[in-house]
């Protein structure tokens, strides 16, 4: 299941390559949801950032919300997303809310239970070879450890790497200042 959905990414992301298009709040959405599926996750749960190296930053593509709300400076020490662009390395935290984290963007409206934060994470860098372009975060919201579900695994974050060529390939469609 996890290739076959692998694949139809890599298809998705080559009809918006194909019609030299950017893209639109709808292909962020089904990419969302498409990663979603694989993880069994909600689509909110889903974060892709990209690399802003003029401004030594991270900054959210999705969840499309988050695109306003600020960026994620590299030298972040409390940021899980900027130690993944930092190291090159994955990472998976199966009791993230009791870890130091930045938490601001959990306090980001995106309709759910407002105190449901993040129990679960895996982080991957998106790469082109050795060159970081971003990086994309599944995490399980739950207002409790208890009721966030499965843990993540090592088969799961071997995974959310191999997405890694297509979303570099997405990434680079991105137009994000």
């Amino acid at each position: 299941m996890a290739e076959q959905l692998i694949e139809e990414l890599g298809s998705l992301i080559s009809t918006i390559e194909s019609n030299g298009a950017h893209p639109d709040s709808e292909f962020l959405t089904t990419l969302a949801k498409m990663i979603a599926k694989l993880f069994n996750v909600d689509p909110d749960e889903v974060a892709i950032l990209k690399l802003m190296p003029k401004f030594k930053s991270l900054k959210f593509v999705v969840p499309e919300k988050f695109t306003l709300v600020g960026t994620i400076p590299l030298t972040s020490t409390t940021a899980l997303a900027a130690r993944t662009a930092r190291d090159r390395k994955p990472e998976l935290v199966n009791n993230f809310s009791s870890a130091r984290h930045a938490n601001v963007f959990e306090a980001v409206p995106l309709g759910r239970d407002p105190n449901e934060l993040i129990q679960k994470i895996m982080s991957a860098p998106i790469m082109d070879g050795s060159r970081v372009h971003g990086v994309v975060q599944i995490s399980r919201k739950a207002r409790s450890l208890s009721q966030a579900g499965a843990d993540f695994t090592q088969k799961d974050l071997r995974t959310l790497v191999a997405l890694s060529p297509a979303l570099d390939r997405f990434l680079k469609l991105c137009q994000v200042e």
